[in-house]
């Protein structure tokens, strides 16, 4: 199990926040990892890389998004394409050829980096070209044609490829809460998902909603599967995505009740009805190989749960971890003091997420014991 998404119908969970925090706690791990931004509103990416850096990786793209792939990469000299394409580039740019139709750049151009075991592959906002040639394409995919295929495919294509030449443990691909047709290919064919989810009726939901989607794609998938021949099965995996659980993500802290998460008792009553809608509505054949009571509890426990208050967005804003900002180099004065009064506070963030992380990595370990002997229907 490499590719891996965070998923959820309900915006303003703190998705990319957990993503970006999840990524770096893993790289500190001595864990080798990939972030790629699929959510056309690029705010991962806005979360991770300065302002001019993004906008020059966009601006020197731009040509090849609005005129095409091909014709652009004809204009320019030899050396210049090479040049810009040996440097980093977006998602959208990686899709471009796929897109129109034409054929692969041999050689992928290299990830942006973040630190010595963190890379990412900046998001664009022109992504939604791209989900509209999905869509367009979709009902090609059954009759087994290789461009509706490799569409539908392209992206696990990349991740798998930039993990064969970087030797990344994991890719992590930001999703946004649509459930639309690039989130469709996007979860069909990662190899596991979770979901992190506020203590709401929003979020239940949102899980809701989920779960009849996984229900129909995993059904469609199926079909296509099954009418395509032998040699085009390779661009898929060889089982559905595999649900991982969830967590409790920016949930406000109350400790004037005893209870277990330190929830007010509304948030609780939301809390606890997150596992009995997850055995409703996620399929049980996504989730029949995590023990059912890893069901009843969020990932990592109250580790990340509870909100950070301005941290996250002190993070944004210096784009590095919470842990790291204190130690960051140009902190704004107008910062500084809140900053450095909330030292300990910021650097405890670390053990939190590296213990998220480490029940992550048990269930990953965990499901992929349980699955090593691929389907019947995939064999």
């Amino acid at each position: 199990m490499k590719i891996l998404s965070v998923f959820n119908n309900k915006g303003g969970v703190g998705k990319t926040t957990l993503t970006f925090h999840l990524a770096h706690a893993l790289s500190e791990m001595g864990k080798k990892v990939l972030i790629i931004d699929a959510d056309p509103q690029c705010n991962l990416s806005i979360y991770a890389v300065k302002d001019e850096d993004l906008g020059e990786i966009w601006h020197t793209e731009d040509r090849f998004i609005d005129n095409g792939f091909e014709e652009t990469k004809s204009e320019l000299q030899p050396l210049a394409f090479e040049s810009l394409h040996n440097s980093p580039r977006s998602i959208h740019y990686l899709l471009k050829p796929t897109e129109d139709g034409v054929g692969e750049i041999d050689d992928l151009p290299p990830p942006f980096f973040l630190n010595e075991n963190l890379d990412l592959v900046p998001g664009r906002l022109t992504l939604h070209l791209y989900e509209e040639k999905i869509a367009s394409r979709w009902t090609d995919v059954y009759r087994g044609d290789p461009l509706a295929i490799r569409t539908i495919t392209r992206l696990r294509a990349i991740a798998k490829r930039y993990t064969q030449e970087k030797g990344y443990d994991f890719v992590i691909i930001d999703t946004s809460p649509s459930l639309g047709g690039l989130n469709k290919v996007i979860i069909s064919t990662v190899d596991g998902f979770f979901i992190p989810a506020a203590p709401d009726l929003f979020s239940l939901y949102g899980i809701r909603n989920i779960g009849r989607s996984l229900k129909s794609w995993k059904e469609e998938f199926q079909i296509i599967y099954q009418l395509i021949s032998k040699e085009k099965r390779h661009s898929f995996p060889k089982e559905f995505v595999k649900f991982l659980g969830y967590t409790l993500y920016n949930a406000k802290k109350y400790t004037g009740e005893n209870n277990q998460w330190n929830l007010a008792q509304a948030h609780l009553h939301y809390a606890m009805n997150i596992p009995s809608t997850i055995r409703e509505f996620i399929p049980y054949t996504l989730r029949e190989d995590l023990p059912e009571e890893l069901l009843d509890v969020p990932i990592g426990g109250e580790a990340v749960m509870h909100s950070h208050n301005t941290f996250p967005s002190n993070a944004q804003k210096y784009h590095v971890p919470m842990w790291k900002v204190p130690s960051f180099l140009s902190i704004d004065p107008a910062d500084a003091n809140s900053i450095r009064g909330s030292k300990q506070k910021y650097e405890d963030t670390l053990s939190a997420y590296k213990s998220f992380s480490e029940e992550l990595l048990e269930r990953i370990s965990l499901i992929c014991d349980q699955t090593s002997i691929p389907a019947s229907t995939n064999e």
